[in-house]
């Protein structure tokens, strides 16, 4: 079984197409969080994805829009964001976001799925090696799959050291996973923060338990128009320039 697997799409749509196309044939869908926020198209982006055979998680903006976070703890262009695609869903999009759950545990207990890190899902950010090593104490399969940073990169823990390295992935990376432990982002579809402005995303092949890593450019300039009639914030337009 081959699985794709896609973190903070951030109602970019066209950056999600261009992830599908690219990606070709696959049997499912792993979405790690963050489907909306930011971006110019919550709801297409949300039907679009309902569209697969498809396992999805709660991320941090997906709560921000449902008010089941506190708005006062994102920067000002995130709420601005926020309350702009709070008006914009429709409810059953609206209800189909309150139903996500935290945490996934999938797949014969190889994978746990979580947006933020397995100790706190929805918000924390495994940025190092010492936050991935605390946080390879909250769970208990083989592998973990987080999104939130918005960078690709896998972390290892090493048993007999009892320590956590980091190795960000670089494009058309592949591994096979295990036997060691592993917490792996995939990157973000949507606004990607690792100085690459490309869609990052990644493809499983269950079977092999291989993992490949893969970078697809897409027509930024049309999701920035969009953003621009709907009004969102100028920085977060920009940045999709830049991939940060």
């Amino acid at each position: 079984m081959r699985i794709l697997i896609v973190s903070d799409i951030h109602a970019n749509l066209v950056a999600l197409e261009t992830v599908l196309k690219d990606a070709n044939k696959f049997d499912r869908v792993w979405c790690l969080g963050d489907v909306v926020g930011y971006g110019p198209q919550p709801n297409a982006c949300i039907e679009r994805l309902r569209a697969f055979d498809l396992l999805c998680i709660a991320g941090n903006h997906d709560w921000a829009v449902l008010d089941k976070l506190d708005l006062e703890e994102f920067n000002p262009d995130a709420r601005r964001a926020a309350i702009w695609t709070r008006n914009q869903l429709t409810p059953a999009n609206r209800d189909w976001l309150h139903a996500l759950p935290e945490r996934i545990p999938t797949q014969a207990e190889k994978f746990t799925l979580v947006h933020g890190s397995p100790r706190y899902p929805i918000w924390e950010y495994v940025l190092t090696p010492a936050v991935a090593r605390i946080n390879f104490d909250f769970f208990d399969t083989l592998l973990c799959l987080v999104g939130h940073t918005h960078v690709p990169v896998l972390y290892r823990f090493h048993r007999d050291e009892q320590t956590a390295t980091a190795e960000l992935l670089p494009e058309n990376f592949s591994t096979v996973l295990g036997p060691e432990r592993m917490m792996i982002n995939p990157g973000s579809v949507g606004q990607p923060r690792d100085g690459d402005p490309r869609a990052a995303y990644a493809l499983l092949d269950l079977d092999t338990l291989t993992l490949t890593h893969r970078r697809v450019a897409y027509d930024i300039a049309a999701t920035q128009a969009d953003m621009e009639q709907a009004k969102l914030p100028t920085r977060l337009i920009q940045r999709l320039s830049y991939g940060w």
